[in-house]
């Protein structure tokens, strides 16, 4: 592993520029769960794909600038900080932990995410959340078309505005809005944002701690209108 000691609270050091980023993921992936080795940091990203990707230890990875395709993806109880911007599909298959991009996201963020925590800090593109499935996704910024689409469990928050077809097909995350939204996608209509709802909501901007800067009255819900499927549930009433 080519990786250089650090003066910050003995961090791993990686350089992308000298080692490929295979090297820095077997790395990663050879971690026991007891690890005492929990701070990584990742400099020279470069854009490149894959950084991160498939970790199942309990650890904390930096990564200094932008990175490229599937960032975090399958990630499992690590927390990947990008301070960057992010390319597709980062945190995609995510099943617990955190990813944070500290600056925008392209398309298909979250995709098909199981557990954990996505934040971005900035805008995230298309089909942000598509098909997620437990994950928690929080935008500070605004998403693009298609966002939810197909969203079967988890909770999205954003910010800003939302694209067309927002939750277009979706089953049942739920979604919170604090900005326009362009258009509602099949079967996704507003709902009412009852005290079980807002205290959903004041726990996702608790985790990425918004709380007092936000408003939640200024938030409106979303969900599915449940026309193109039947799912029974005990407790209809929390949807």
């Amino acid at each position: 592993m080519r990786s250089t000691a650090s003066a910050d609270a003995g961090a791993r050091v990686f350089d992308l520029s000298a080692a490929p980023v295979r090297e820095l993921n077997a790395a990663l992936h050879a971690l026991p769960p007891d690890t005492n080795a929990t701070l990584w940091r990742v400099i020279n990203p470069r854009g490149l794909h894959a950084i991160a990707a498939g970790v199942d230890a309990p650890v904390t990875i930096e990564v200094e600038g932008n990175v490229g395709y599937y960032c975090g993806g399958m990630n499992k109880q690590a927390s990947v900080i990008v301070e960057g911007n992010a390319g597709v599909g980062v945190a995609e298959n995510m099943m617990s932990g955190l990813v944070h991009v500290k600056g925008d996201a392209s398309q298909a963020a979250g995709a098909t995410g199981c557990g954990g925590l996505l934040v971005i800090d900035g805008n995230a593109s298309a089909r942000c959340g598509i098909s997620m499935k437990g994950i928690d996704i929080v935008v500070k910024g605004s998403v693009g078309h298609m966002s939810a689409f197909m969203a079967q469990a988890g909770a999205l928050v954003v910010l800003g505005d939302a694209g067309d077809a927002l939750g277009d097909s979706l089953y049942e995350a739920k979604l919170f809005v604090r900005g326009s939204v362009a258009s509602l996608g099949a079967d996704c209509i507003e709902k009412e944002m009852r005290e079980e709802h807002k205290a959903l909501l004041a726990e996702k901007l608790t985790a990425v701690g918004i709380l007092g800067e936000v408003d939640i009255g200024e938030f409106r819900r979303y969900g599915s209108a449940r026309t193109l499927y039947h799912f029974h549930v005990d407790n209809v009433s929390s949807y």
